[in-house]
């Protein structure tokens, strides 16, 4: 606009869809597959057309407007206004004996029996559960396909202000809100030849029957508002000695409201809201030793609030968890740096404390139905040492590398764990005897080596290598309620990758551009 401000506007989005499993096998079925460990078994031909049992599908655009605002040379202020609505969820299978008149049988049973597959591993025969379906006419389908929605619509406004105070302080301070809209339900999508599928889940829908479009299993909103703050000032003591320390805090609000298992005169239909206050203090500082030579330490804590699940453990509007406790984290952090002409280094110990936290687990409930664990008050203890270099062999080659040895586990058991099947009916309460397994679903050892040559100004070539190890899958928490049984989950095999990449820049009349190629 002038000297003093700035507008930007950016607005994308990438619509996708896909196909994927539904149901976990053993290793032993990949091994045994001609696909090997690409073995799906939860897609067919419906009518001569790929059908998935789970479609994977969502779109979420993210629209922003920013002002930038140069109040003086030493203070200047950053907005940013977003927006972003999200649609889409994952697909599965719906319908069962109890619920479909003149059915004997499990409807699940037909997509995961090989009674009706074309061979032991092939693809699903759609089209004769579709026959089936016909042929049981006015009782409705016994087996039909939907899909678990989450959409959502997420406003908020982050403004930040930064000013030197001095040619030795700056202080950054800044506001931070937000509003989220959860929107959760299940819907039919595909009857598969039949009229119309009973599922009796819905208070609002007496008679049970849904068609194409109609809610089953579930429906509710999900709000949160967030309300925060944050003041930061970075000082430095000489032209060898920095340190900063930053405060934060903040409001969550969370509220529920069901559309399924509440009609619309019942005061249960919408809870109250409830509030959890988090704050967070950390502090650091970096010291050179020499001109090659710094030395840092920063240490940190927060509370966050609970999760929305923790409040709602129970997926209803009666039993309540207000006095959900806050997720209590302290990290410290001790380093050290080397910066030479052509080599820069880095290596950092670790230590974080993670208690109070809500993991949700998901797991195969039973041969054809995946259940979920809402775990509340888990404790974890994140450790390791990490280390990372960049070497300018020539002007035209950078040598990079990086490793990073962990040591993640969860702290202690937990007990009173409730187990969900997929309508979210609890079927289960047990204890998780976990004490000192392995945090699952991240590699807790990794190492990288890469490469970067520039042939000239505007043309560059570039190869990573990436090695992960100590990876171990979450913890199955029906087997899990044993005290004698503590070994560790199922540890996947160590793996490598290679990216490469060649990006090339040129004019394009009078823009700037470039053309990039990627093998992954």
């Amino acid at each position: 606009i002038n000297d003093q401000h700035k507008l930007s506007f950016t607005a994308f989005g990438a619509k996708q869809r896909h196909g994927q499993r539904q149901n976990r096998h053993t290793i032993e079925t990949y091994r045994n597959s001609e696909d090997g460990i690409k073995y799906n078994s939860d897609w067919g031909y419906k009518n001569g057309q790929v059908t998935s049992i789970e479609d994977n599908f969502y779109h979420k655009p993210q629209i922003s407007l920013n002002h930038y605002w140069d109040l003086s040379d030493n203070t200047s202020i950053s907005t940013a206004a977003y927006a972003s609505f999200g649609s889409g969820g994952g697909g599965g299978t719906l319908g069962s004996d109890a619920e479909t008149p003149g059915f004997e049988g499990d409807a699940r049973f037909k997509f995961t029996s090989a009674d009706y597959r074309i061979g032991e591993f092939g693809p699903l025969d759609f089209d004769r559960i579709v026959e089936e379906n016909i042929a049981h006419g006015a009782n409705g389908s016994s087996a039909a396909l939907r899909a678990s929605r989450n959409d959502h619509n997420w406003y908020g406004v982050l403004s930040t202000l930064k000013t030197d105070l001095s040619d030795d302080l700056v202080f950054l301070g800044g506001l931070d809100f937000r509003s989220y809209k959860g929107i959760h339900f299940r819907e039919v999508t595909d009857l598969l030849g039949g009229q119309f599928i009973i599922n009796e889940d819905n208070v609002n829908n007496p008679s049970g029957v849904s068609r194409v479009g109609d809610k089953v299993s579930y429906y509710n909103d999900g709000l949160v508002g967030w309300l925060g703050g944050f003041a930061q000032a970075e000082y430095d003591v000489n032209e060898n000695f920095n340190t900063f320390v930053s405060l934060s805090a903040s409001n969550t609000s969370y509220k529920r409201v069901d559309y399924f298992q509440y009609t619309p005169d019942d005061p249960l239909r919408e809870t109250d809201r409830y509030n959890f206050f988090g704050f967070g203090a950390k502090g650091g500082a970096n010291y050179r030793l020499t001109e090659n030579h710094n030395v840092f330490v920063n240490l940190g804590y927060f509370e966050k609030a609970p999760d929305f699940d923790a409040v709602f453990p129970n997926f209803n509007n009666e039993e309540i968890n207000a006095d959900a406790e806050n997720q209590k984290i302290l990290s410290f952090e001790l380093g050290y740096g080397f910066r030479g002409e052509k080599l820069s280094a880095n290596v950092n110990l670790y230590r974080t404390t993670w208690r109070d936290r809500t993991e949700t687990i998901g797991f195969q409930l039973n041969e054809d139905e995946t259940g979920f664990a809402n775990i509340l008050g888990i404790n974890a203890i994140h450790q390791g040492i990490e280390i990372d270099f960049v070497y300018r062999a020539t002007d035209k080659l950078n040598l990079t590398g990086m490793v990073s040895l962990g040591d993640w586990r969860w702290e202690d058991d937990v007990t009173d764990v409730q187990i969900l099947n997929e309508e979210q009916e609890v079927v289960e309460t047990l204890d998780l005897y976990i004490e000192d397994l392995h945090v699952g679903d991240a590699a807790q050892t990794t190492l990288a080596v890469g490469a970067s040559y520039k042939f000239t100004d505007k043309t560059r070539f570039t190869v990573d290598y990436n090695y992960f190890d100590n990876l171990y899958a979450d913890f199955d928490p029906s087997d899990r309620n044993d005290p004698d049984f503590r070994e560790d989950a199922w540890k996947v095999p160590a793996y490598g990758v290679f990216d490469a990449a060649f990006t090339h820049g040129f004019k394009l009349g009078n823009f700037d551009a470039s053309l990039t190629a990627r093998l992954n």
